[in-house]
């Protein structure tokens, strides 16, 4: 959930982490904080509540020549966000300094046996009692940083990415992951440590993926060896970043989730690109050819996720189930792990997470590989824990997803959910070749279908101007559309902080009805011809108590646009592909409603991008 940023080389370390940081702000912006260590030896270090910003605004008249440092953007979990709580932390003697990402299970005892050595704490985090043990370790060891921080971690459970600092060793920085991203960028005489490759590759596009239990010890002009925590050498697999600098800067847009929505065009052909041939009616998605005859004979698939990534495994069961005639649950990954769930060889489980790092999901597939079921990452994020930990998997090929708020991940995560279902309906024969070719002719068009929906902007807008200060709002679908429906309420209540449900249309009767009068506005997505009559009654429930109405409806559908109070049209397409379309005006009503309303949009409050910490 923290960014961490990492340098030790012949540049001038503070502005590299300074710009990491505001790379990495996604992931944490309660606090923020750097340590350098300085050609005398000395540490310096500066933290301070608030974003990157206000670091910068506290450290303006400060000195930080330094050739070696560390900097953190944090999302609290132990302590409030405060300045004795930012990282970094210091030991007792303060020739020690650590940045964590995390969550240190153990602290209590830990804490309680090093208060009887004399410890003494000044922050309400775990942290903190992590470094006071390196500390203490190397009092009574008198061993190195990196034999102490190995030492260290024996004795930890949780998850960790840490970066360790000692003044007593200059020319070392000593770092380790369990759980939490950890990612190696390797320059020419330099090196750097990131949570993430976005703040690396201005600088080296040269990486190293830090696996689970590896501690990595690096030193001046570009030397690094890795181990494992049983203190046995590693052989590092460097790998080319596929990454350019613009993919992570906002293109002229007032916020990268608005670049990301006017993205989807290109991203979800990106994740068709060499993956569906409609004139030879073929679709290779490499790690389902791998295991092709796991997956034609399932039992059953279970999808697990958190989040937006388990509203698109949803659309997920609706589409392996009504095309390939496969049994599919969904199920938050959270849940998941701890409801002794019965799973066998025979199952194959999929795990759907953006950044590849969630912990819940993380746990939910180790747990699922002990039972010998096969498993399947679909992820963004190339190198992630998620795509390293499954036996094979696609990448949505989204690009760097800086908001937030998923928006091109989420419809990313359902173009390969679709690709799935529909390679496995071909092998399995369990739909016509007729119908097969027509899903895949108009799979195709989705792109431009997407520009046609963005293109209603400013009417969304205008809308969005008169809901904004709306306190609740209620989003009704069916069919392929529930799934939509809980997506416009999450897209709403986590960037406008406006209370949204979403729910089955049909469900509206058993409560949410009770809550629809005047000042209820109500979204309702009416693109499926299967439930149309459905929809159309549903509305009329909604207009008998004054509730007002967005439809989502497909061109030319006068007659649901007549009982609306607003609606947006998107092109017509087949139902399977509806959400593909029906999201994106959800998506641009909640981005303008917080627009309006003064929200942080790519940062919202309480919200980090990548949840790493159960």
């Amino acid at each position: 959930m923290c960014g961490i940023v990492a340098y030790i080389g012949h540049q001038q370390a503070y502005p590299v982490l300074i710009k990491g940081l505001q790379r990495l702000e996604y992931r944490g912006y309660d606090s923020a904080g750097v340590a350098l260590l300085t050609p005398q030896t000395d540490i310096l270090v500066y933290k301070q509540k608030g974003k990157v910003r206000d670091l910068q605004e506290a450290v303006k008249n400060q000195p930080t020549k330094s050739f070696i440092g560390i900097g953190h953007t944090r999302w609290a979990t132990h302590g409030e966000p405060n300045d004795v709580n930012a990282h970094p932390h210091t030991s007792g003697n303060g020739e020690l300094v650590i940045i964590h990402n995390g969550i240190i299970e153990n602290y209590q005892p830990l804490r309680t046996a090093l208060i009887r050595e004399g410890h003494s704490f000044e922050s309400e985090t775990d942290t903190e009692i992590l470094i006071h043990l390196i500390e203490e370790i190397q009092n009574k060891e008198a061993v190195s940083i990196a034999e102490a921080v190995r030492l260290a971690l024996s004795r930890v459970v949780g998850a960790y990415a840490i970066v360790v600092l000692d003044k007593k060793e200059p020319n070392t920085v000593v770092a380790a992951r369990k759980g939490s991203p950890l990612v190696l960028g390797i320059g020419k005489n330099e090196l750097f440590l990131a949570s993430d490759a976005s703040p690396i590759i201005e600088y080296t596009k040269n990486v190293v993926y830090i696996n689970d239990e590896e501690i990595v010890i690096l030193h001046p002009n570009g030397e690094f060896a890795i181990k494992s925590i049983d203190n046995e050498e590693q052989t590092p697999f460097i790998q080319y970043l596929d990454m350019e600098i613009d993919s992570i800067e906002k293109g002229g847009f007032p916020h990268y989730m608005l670049k990301e929505i006017h993205q989807q065009p290109t991203t979800i052909a990106d994740a068709m690109r060499g993956r569906l041939n409609v004139q030879q009616g073929i679709i290779t998605l490499g790690g389902v050819v791998e295991y092709e005859n796991r997956f034609k004979n399932a039992t059953r698939l279970t999808i697990i996720a958190c989040g937006t990534s388990w509203i698109a495994g949803l659309i997920g069961e609706y589409l392996f189930e009504d095309l390939a005639r496969i049994p599919t649950e969904v199920e938050y990954a959270s849940e998941f792990r701890y409801r002794n769930p019965i799973i066998n060889n025979q199952d194959v489980i999929i795990a759907i997470s953006q950044s590849g790092e969630t912990a819940d999901t993380l746990a939910a597939l180790e747990l699922s590989k002990e039972k010998d079921a096969l498993t399947y990452g679909i992820c963004n994020v190339v190198g992630s824990s998620i795509a390293r930990a499954t036996h094979a998997g696609s990448y949505i090929h989204a690009g760097p997803e800086i908001g937030v708020a998923s928006t091109k991940a989420f419809t990313g995560q359902v173009t390969l959910l679709t690709l799935m279902a529909l390679q496995l309906a071909n092998k399995r024969g369990t739909i016509s070749n007729t119908y097969y070719f027509q899903l895949l002719r108009e799979l195709e068009q989705i792109p431009e279908k997407i520009k046609q929906v963005l293109a209603a902007e400013a009417k969304i807008k205008q809308i969005a101007e008169l809901w904004k200060d709306c306190p609740n709002a209620l989003y009704l679908g069916r069919g392929y559309n529930y799934p939509v429906a809980l997506e416009g309420a999450l897209k709403l209540k986590e960037i406008s902080y406006i209370h949204a449900e979403g729910y089955p249309a049909a469900e509206m009767k058993h409560g949410p009805i009770a809550l629809i009068d005047e000042n209820m506005p109500v979204v309702i997505i009416a693109t499926n011809d299967s439930t149309r009559d459905k929809v159309i009654s549903n509305i009329q429930e909604v207009k008998a108590r004054k509730g007002k109405i967005l439809a989502i409806i497909k061109e030319n559908d006068h007659d649901i646009a007549a009982l609306a109070d607003h609606f947006i049209e998107i092109p017509d397409t087949a139902e399977p592909l509806s959400p593909l379309l029906s999201v994106v005006p959800l998506q641009l009503l909640a981005y303008h409603i917080a627009v309006f309303r003064g929200c942080n949009i790519d940062q919202p409050r309480n919200l980090a991008k990548s949840v790493t910490v159960e």
